[in-house]
């Protein structure tokens, strides 16, 4: 019985995070995120919309082909983040901290947005980045599914 829950678990974890793969991401601190990643249009456009809540240690990882200018809107989403562009050399380029929130019903001239550049973007609760030092120039560790 031990072995089959065991087989079950990484099966329960991709439901748990609707179908989603998770990586670690280490902070320049040293703080451990557990990310989802967000590597295709479909993921990458649902984002964090709709999410409630968002502990300090979980976020989203979203992974893009190349180095290049980013946007983030915070449409449907309800909660506040921090939006953390990384360069392909896994170095902070821009944060956009305290991004506030929106609703379903906000005018769409009036939800936050945030620019940035590079090939990654990692979002955060809200205070996440100042807390673990996520700066320009501080780098991000993680390695994504599938590399080494």
């Amino acid at each position: 019985m031990k072995k089959f829950a065991l087989l079950l678990l990484p099966l329960f974890l991709l439901c748990a995070c609707g179908g989603y793969e998770t990586v670690t991401v280490t902070l320049p601190d040293g703080f451990p995120v557990q990310a989802r990643v967000a590597d295709t249009p479909q993921k990458q456009e649902k984002g964090l919309m709709f999410v409630t809540e968002l502990p300090e240690n979980e976020g989203m990882l979203f992974v893009f082909d190349q180095d290049e200018d980013q946007a983030f809107w915070m449409k449907n989403t309800l909660i506040d983040l921090d939006i953390v562009f990384i360069g392909s050399d896994r170095k902070v380029t821009f944060v956009a901290e305290e991004m506030p929130h929106s609703y379903t019903y906000t005018p769409d001239d009036q939800v936050a947005y945030a620019l940035g550049y590079g090939q990654y973007v990692l979002e955060l609760a809200s205070k996440t980045a100042a807390k673990h030092g996520v700066v320009q120039g501080a780098e991000i560790q993680f390695t994504l599914p599938g590399t080494k």
